[in-house]
């Protein structure tokens, strides 16, 4: 998003959009006969497969209208000897060509990942096409340039990214006329003096790569507007950089830098110079004080390490910082090391020597959804999903991750973990909490792979390892658990660990209807190894609260007081040196999965009591429970589960009731639920947008006080109960719509996955096709439990009058448009005529004069923000509203478009768009282009697979096609 603000650091939309002086219409007609990819002038061959093939068909037929071809795409993603065959054949073909696009990049692999072209040179005979203003040989395998390239004198365009070049020609000075070069993301060590030389050079992009030094005679590029050396190794600028009086935007940061000129200050058109993420101490008070410039991440007013080094010491130079904005999705990472700050706020810390080959690490923040998130019965996940590939990657140091996630509401016997996930299975890594702010954390852990990661609260978690001369595991949130495991119990040590989830007693009252109901901490076991264990284990429980007295010192022993473990005592009371228990309402609870109930195995141990707790001891973890019989003294148990995500759970109740395993059913499943209401409001401004949201109970009316001075709307559902994780939809209905395409969406139902501690809200827009200038239009929205189903009733009554735990139907809530007062004021487009206006492209996604009229329709009193974050000056701001005083749409309308029209056909517009309205606090709007652009990317790739141009993408690992195109959550 920040690639618009600081100028070069998105060559690669501006490569898209480059593709040489474009004339406004076709000079030449396609024939009759004229192949589907030969339009006009225009000979697009990227996206066809064995486009060298085709190529070489129509050179063979020396087909006429390749004479007056002046534009070619060609993929490399070719066999590299009939690429070289092809090319070959290019000059005598195509004498007139000006645009010449040889890029790789089109094809992904299994991660999603741009995949190189296999073009490693070019003809000599390419030299010969006098006519070529514009190459792109980006997303290659050029280890050095063509010898070629600087013969072509009338180049004015040069897009090299995304190749292996460790240096540039001195050749590369006879460019005289080229005005547009960019080699970012390349090995390049240094730069030849000729460079000086490219006279008419505007715009130049050098960042990611491995420079420490520039030439001086960089300071001859008298015409350069833009230049950006970004994520290099730069550790001082030479002193003719003030010389560029052109120069209007400087990207430095994410280099060593440790003073700059400061003559810099006075470049009369300077408007941007970006020092972040640098070693700068001290600098002259002229670039303190310019308010161009950006300093964020640098050690200004720190004492310099050097001073308290002893004399002699060598210097060592501090890790290179890395800063990335949101238009990059990867980063290059050297055995030097480096420390990498992602758009998204995660941190991550490469020492040197983590690895031995400069790699490019990959990253994306995947919305939270079922196919992507593994969540035990217990725990609430608190962050999204972060993917980093190569997945499996081996570093030979540990690599350090920071991950943000929002701080729980009560972390009492609970804990916050790193879960990542590797061949197909989910482990929790150790995790240190580091505080920033009081709502600001980090999950910090050490990454043993690349995969994929979240940030979890599970219940404390204790492990030991145990060895054959036995140990004790206790729980660290309850002292009162202990599972003891005496010598001679295992032969090879094996791994056990415990969790203890607690149930707070008002809630087991208030769902048995019994005052005197009372359960122990629930415990959950697991272990690795052989599933018995060679002595039995002593498993220690808190009996429940309330039901011993305060006397001491009583001991109880079901097999000597009423004889064998089968033997059950009357319901009478038992007493011992005055402890009273009416032993008969005590039970023992066990479940493992897959079983649907709880089942009372009291009569198959031998409880021993006291006055705080029941001890009992097991042989294994994992039960099959046999009928109870009279005669079965010690139960016949088999173990079927090991370390799963849902290990075995025992539970000892205290309760009169009868059928105790179902009861315990129902409260095992009361802990799992979250009660939450949902809402749904519409802004006071714009009715025609409408805020969905689930939220917890306890945070509803604290929302509702925030948000009521922007929106009205209903009093929030009645309360609902969700499982975490549970998916549900919001369907509209009687008449009303949602308004635009979303990836969310599925045939106007909106889709939402439940996570307690995550907002679970959504913004959207609403249409009605009922006339609204007759009548306000009275509609309603539902909230329906799971995916959304191939057909959904349109009035669901028959489930709303069966309102019960299982039915779909949670919540209606009335949603109202008010009737239209004419047009004024409100029709979109309204006293507006403007030419048809696209911005951005099909790979990314277009923004139409149709979307920019909706944003302009929801910016409202915001819009002045986001016109000084677009870079609107303040004197024209002031314009726009004297000359629209009386019309606030007009303001808006006048603002965003003569604001697009100086956009069009300017690479990354869109991304400053969206900068501005997050800077503007107006992440709604935001979101929605967001979802609009995502939109467009997917339709223009479906457009390309229903014709047959390209390959499906690979689904997400570990995920079916279902599910990887099942919608994320906003």
């Amino acid at each position: 998003m920040a690639a618009a603000a600081e100028g070069l650091e998105s060559r690669e939309t501006a490569a898209a959009s480059k593709d040489a002086p474009r004339p406004a219409v076709e000079s030449v007609d396609a024939g009759p006969g004229a192949p589907p990819f030969l339009a006009g002038n225009r000979l697009n061959l990227d996206l066809y497969p064995k486009g060298c093939h085709q190529l070489l068909h129509l050179c063979a037929q020396h087909h006429q209208q390749l004479l007056q071809v002046e534009f070619l795409r060609l993929s490399t993603h070719e066999d590299p000897q009939l690429l070289e065959a092809t090319l070959a054949q290019v000059p005598g073909n195509l004498p007139h060509l000006r645009s010449l696009v040889l890029k790789g990049g089109q094809n992904r692999g299994a991660l999603g990942a741009c995949l190189q072209g296999t073009l490693t040179t070019l003809p000599t005979g390419l030299s010969t096409l006098a006519h070529l203003v514009h190459l792109d040989l980006s997303f290659n395998k050029l280890v050095t340039l063509p010898a070629c390239v600087p013969q072509l004198r009338s180049l004015d365009t040069l897009l090299l990214s995304h190749n292996g070049l460790s240096e540039l020609p001195e050749t590369l000075g006879a460019l005289h006329v080229l005005t547009f070069l960019t080699v970012t993301h390349n090995c390049l060590q240094k730069l030849p003096p000729a460079l000086g030389a490219l006279s008419a050079l505007q715009q130049l992009d050098l960042s990611e790569n491995l420079l420490d030094t520039l030439p001086p005679e960089i300071g001859g590029l008298s015409n350069l507007t833009e230049l950006n050396l970004a994520s290099n190794r730069l550790q001082s600028l030479p002193v003719s950089l003030v010389g560029l009086r052109s120069l209007r935007l400087l990207v430095l940061h994410s280099n060593f830098l440790t003073s700059v000129p400061a003559g810099l200050a006075h470049l009369p058109l300077l408007t941007r110079l970006d020092l972040r993420d640098n070693q700068l101490r001290h600098l002259p008070p002229e670039l303190l004080d310019a308010p161009f410039v950006r300093l964020q991440g640098n050690p200004l007013g720190e004492a310099s390490p050097d001073s308290l080094s002893p004399p002699g010491t060598p210097q060592v130079l501090e890790m290179p910082k890395l800063f990335l904005t949101s238009d990059l999705d990867s980063f290059p990472v050297t055995p030097q090391g480096c420390s990498v700050t992602l758009a998204c706020g995660v941190r991550l810390r490469f020492p040197a020597g983590a690895t031995t080959t400069p790699i490019t690490v990959h990253y994306r923040l995947w919305l939270p959804e079922p196919a992507l998130v593994s969540l035990g019965p217990h725990d609430s996940l608190l962050s999204g999903v972060l993917e980093l590939w190569p997945h499996g990657v081996a570093f030979q140091q540990d690599v350090s991750l920071w991950l943000l996630f929002v701080p729980p509401r009560a972390r009492r016997c609970h804990e916050v973990v790193v879960r990542t996930r590797r061949d197909n299975s989910w482990s929790d890594l150790e995790t240190h909490l580091e505080e920033e702010a009081p709502k600001r954390l980090w999950a910090r852990c050490q990454v043993p792979h690349f995969s994929w990661f979240l940030v979890v609260l599970r219940p404390v978690s204790n492990a030991c390892l145990v060895p054959p001369e036995g140990t004790l595991l206790c729980s660290s949130g309850h002292p009162g658990v202990k599972v003891t495991f005496p010598p001679g119990a295992t032969e090879e040590p094996r791994h056990v660990s415990m969790q203890v989830v607690h149930m707070a007693g008002r809630e087991l009252r208030a769902l048995l209807g019994e005052p005197e109901a009372a359960v122990s901490p629930l415990l959950c076991l697991s272990q690795s190894g052989p599933p018995s264990f060679l002595q039995p284990v002593t498993v220690q429980l808190p009996l429940p609260p309330g039901v011993t007295g305060e006397r001491s010192l009583c001991h109880w022993v079901e097999e000597t007081v009423l004889g064998r473990a089968s033997q059950r005592p009357q319901p009478a009371a038992l007493s011992c040196l005055g402890f009273s228990l009416d032993h008969s309402r005590l039970h023992l609870l066990y479940w493992a999965p897959p079983a649907a109930t709880w089942d009372d195995i009291t009569a198959q141990v031998v409880l021993e009591l006291t006055h705080l707790y029941a001890r009992f001891q097991v042989t294994h973890f994992s039960w099959s429970v046999l009928p109870r019989s009279p005669s079965l003294s010690s139960p016949s148990l088999v173990c079927t589960v090991h370390l799963t995500t849902d290990p075995p759970r025992y539970w000892l109740w205290y309760t009169t009731k009868s059928c105790v395993g179902g009861l315990a059913r129902k409260a095992w499943e009361r802990l799992r639920l979250h009660q939450v209401n949902l809402i749904a409001l519409q802004r006071r401004r714009d009715p025609e947008q409408v805020l969905l949201q689930c939220l917890p109970r306890n945070k509803v009316d604290a929302t509702l006080r925030r948000l009521l001075e922007r929106y009205r709307g209903p009093e929030p559902s009645d309360t609902v109960e969700m499982f975490e994780g549970e998916k549900f939809f919001a369907a509209f209905e009687r008449g009303i719509d949602v308004d635009a395409d979303r990836p969310d969406c599925v045939e106007g139902r909106v889709c939402f996955v439940f996570y307690s501690h995550l907002k679970n809200l959504k913004e959207v827009y609403i249409t009605t096709a009922l006339d609204r200038e007759a009548q306000a239009v009275r509609g309603q929205v539902s909230f329906y439990r799971g995916s959304v189903p191939v057909e959904v009733p349109q009035e669901a009554e028959a489930a709303r009058q069966r309102k019960g735990a299982d039915a779909l139907w949670m919540a209606t809530l009335p949603i109202k448009l008010p009737r239209l007062q004419g047009l004024k004021g409100h029709g979109k487009g309204a006293r507006l005529s403007l030419a048809p206006l696209n911005l951005g492209d099909a790979e990314t996604g277009f923004l139409t004069q149709s979307n920019l009229l909706s944003v302009a329709g929801r910016l409202g009193p915001d819009w002045p923000a986001v016109a000084l974050h677009l870079g609107m000056p303040y004197r024209e701001l002031q314009r726009i509203r004297h000359e629209f005083r009386d019309d606030l749409d007009g303001q808006i309308r006048h603002m965003l478009f003569s604001w697009a029209e100086r956009q069009a056909g300017q690479p990354g517009a869109v991304e400053l768009l969206l900068q501005a309205l997050e800077q503007s606090d107006r992440q709604d709007v935001a979101e929605e282009v967001r979802a609009i652009l995502e939109l467009g990317r997917h339709k223009y790739q479906d457009s390309i697979r229903r014709t047959g141009l390209a390959a499906e993408d690979s689904a997400l690992p570990g995920t079916s096609a279902s599910q990887s195109t099942e919608p994320a959550q906003a």
